[in-house]
């Protein structure tokens, strides 16, 4: 498959400015792979689809505000700067992206707070937006984060135009978010109510936690028409002995194993056995998932809508089948569905 296979017109309307009112009442649009069907439903109706002994492999990783904006030595110039991540706690180094990129040169400082009690150090340049950072803070570690998160804000995607709201803080996270990490939300996640995983918990659907710290590798654009060279950034991943367990234990009894969004899915499909079973990992992934691929773990899957090009929309693809995900999509884009983020969610079956 070519990358040219993944270009569609995406209406800038469908784009989701803002989340659905409540978590659960998205749309969700239903793909049954052996039928060849559509059905269109909300995503409250997700339980409808599941039995006792299912099992929902779930992503905890959880959103920090990781968009600084501080401003340049001399100039003064604003400057925006997305964290990625810690390389070294000890000497506050951090991989991150500023932009403008083409203003900012090794040496150069920065200055954050109305105050400027957070300066930064230009150290290195690793992309054209790329930039090694080392912060100059007087208090301990632990001070230190705490004010990255009073100066940070929620990093919600580029294409909303709007500010960020305080809602944002709370709706740019799952509500089983945990372990912090991640520069992005898994976003298929998002829909999931408090009140929608007690009655799934209530009907026997059990939960295996997975945590994949969502980098912006997963969003950066596809520039090769041959996808076999695609090189996908890595992001830390740790799957537990106990969430195999309950994976692995409901592969045995044929039970449906749905992975949320395709932050899970990629990190089952990284985490595989020879015997096609789920492995205990703790490391880095930077496993690219598009067509064609033999899926060993989930059986199911709940994602957003993606945009054109993009490695998510290649692996849902790869799961649904491409015939029918493009037919899908166009189904969406004719009835109205939001895309991305804040948009609406598809199950496959």
């Amino acid at each position: 498959m070519k990358l040219s296979h993944f270009q569609f017109d995406l209406p800038k309307e469908l784009l989701a400015e803002y989340p659905a009112e409540n978590r659960d009442e998205a749309r969700l649009m239903v793909i049954d792979r052996k039928k060849g069907t559509i059905e269109h439903k909300m995503f409250k109706d997700v339980i409808d689809y599941f039995d006792d002994g299912d099992v929902l492999i779930l992503n905890n990783t959880k959103v920090f505000p990781a968009r600084l904006y501080g401003n340049k030595e001399k100039t003064g110039a604003r400057i925006e700067v997305f964290l990625l991540r810690e390389l070294n706690s000890e000497q506050r180094l951090w991989d991150v992206l500023v932009d403008p990129a083409r203003k900012i040169r090794i040496g150069n400082k920065l200055y954050f707070g109305d105050d400027d009690s957070l300066v930064a150090e230009v150290i290195d340049n690793t992309t054209s937006r790329g930039r090694t950072l080392r912060f100059l803070y007087d208090g301990s570690y632990e001070e230190f984060r705490n004010k990255l998160t009073e100066l940070g804000e929620t990093p919600i995607p580029k294409y909303i135009s709007r500010d960020v709201t305080p809602e944002d803080a709370e709706r740019y996270q799952t509500i089983y978010a945990k372990e912090e990490g991640a520069v992005a939300a898994p976003t298929a996640g998002l829909h999931f109510s408090k009140n929608l995983l007690k009655k799934l918990e209530i009907k026997g659907i059990k939960f295996a936690e997975v945590t994949l710290h969502v980098g912006l590798g997963t969003f950066n654009p596809v520039e090769v028409e041959d996808l076999s060279k695609h090189k996908m950034d890595s992001e830390e991943l740790k799957i537990t002995q106990e969430a195999c367990d309950i994976v692995n234990d409901a592969k045995v009894k044929k039970k449906r194993i749905c992975a949320v969004g395709t932050t899970s899915m990629r990190a089952a499909e990284s985490a595989v056995s020879s015997q096609r079973t789920l492995n205990p990992f703790d490391g880095w992934t930077n496993k690219f998932v598009f067509p064609p691929h033999d899926f060993s773990i989930a059986t199911c899957m709940i994602t957003n809508f993606h945009t054109p090009k993009s490695t998510l929309l290649m692996m849902v693809s790869a799961f649904c089948g491409h015939d029918l995900m493009k037919k899908a999509y166009a189904e969406a884009i004719k009835e109205g569905y939001k895309f991305y983020s804040y948009g609406d969610a598809m199950l496959i079956i």
